[in-house]
Order: C-alpha cells, then structure tokens, then sequence
C-alpha cells in the first residue's frame, strides 16, 4: 500500500494540478482564465529549462548509484537534476500563488509532496527537488512580469488591425 501512495504522488499528482488548472479555468472571471495562462506557460518554460539543464550538466540518478529499487511506474531516463516533476509543479503552483494565495497554497503544498515522493521513489535526489523549486519559482516569477496574456494579444491579428486603423 505505501508502495502505491509513492507511486501516485511521485507519478500521477501531478496531473491532478493540471486538473485544478481546469477547474480554475471554469471559475466565472477573467482573472481566474488569466491565472491558468500563465500557469500553463510557466509550466511549459519550466519544462524547456530542466530539459536544456539535464542536456548539458546530466548528472546520474540515485538508483543508478545505490541500485536500489524504484517506486514509479516508468523508469526515468536521462540526467537527475533538476526534477523536471517539481520544476514544472512549482512554475504552476507559484503562478496560481501570485493570484491567488488561498488556492495558492494548497498548490504548493502538493507540489511539495510530489517533490518528496519522488526522492522517496529514489529517482531524485534532495537537492533535485531544492533546485526544481527554485528554478520553477524564478521562472513563474519571470512568466508573471512578462505578462504573455498581453503579449499574444499584442501579436494577434486583431491588435494588428485595430493599430493599422489608428495610424
């Protein structure tokens, strides 16, 4: 049973955030569609920057080294840091945060369980997930002042035609 409980934090969980997005993105209000935006994009940077770090620093994984066995589904390949789980659960979490501290915390907190499964489940080490929620947290950070609602709606065909009528 505990072995499961592992698996479905350090594996399935998460989904389950991806999930909230959705609930969030049918709560009435534009600041609620808003904050999934974002999220999602801070997900998906996130993603491309623990992929561009384990390209060029890949570093081996705990099972590799102790032989140990491991407690997920589908063994990971490639380098261990930083978790790819936890970076993009943070980017998602911080970003719900910056709009919404209630929601906000209950997203960190399951982003902080699915950080610790996964060294439970020896596919990350401590300092993995340390660095995850660092590098997550800068880049939702980055996404929120960017602000990329505002720049897909610069770049829309719409904008592009209502700026022609001005000039």
């Amino acid at each position: 049973m505990e072995d499961l409980i592992v698996v479905f934090f350090a594996d399935f969980f998460i989904y389950i955030l991806f999930v909230g997005l959705i609930v969030l993105w049918f709560i009435d209000g534009k600041i609620k569609k808003e904050q999934v935006v974002h999220a999602l994009f801070a997900s998906f940077f996130a993603y491309l920057v623990a992929v561009i770090i384990k390209h060029f620093f890949p570093t081996l994984r705990p099972f590799v080294v102790n032989h140990k066995e491991i407690d997920v589904l589908f063994k990971p390949d490639g380098g261990s840091f930083p978790s790819e789980h936890t970076i993009v659960a943070f980017a998602l979490s911080v970003t719900i945060f910056l709009h919404d501290r209630r929601v906000g915390w209950w997203f960190l907190g399951s982003s902080l369980l699915i950080g610790i499964a996964r060294v439970i489940a020896n596919v990350h080490y401590p300092i993995d997930i340390v660095g995850g929620a660092f590098l997550g947290t800068i880049v939702a950070v980055t996404v929120e002042k960017v602000h990329f609602l505002d720049l897909i709606n610069y770049f829309s065909p719409r904008h592009r035609l209502s700026s022609k009528r001005i000039k």
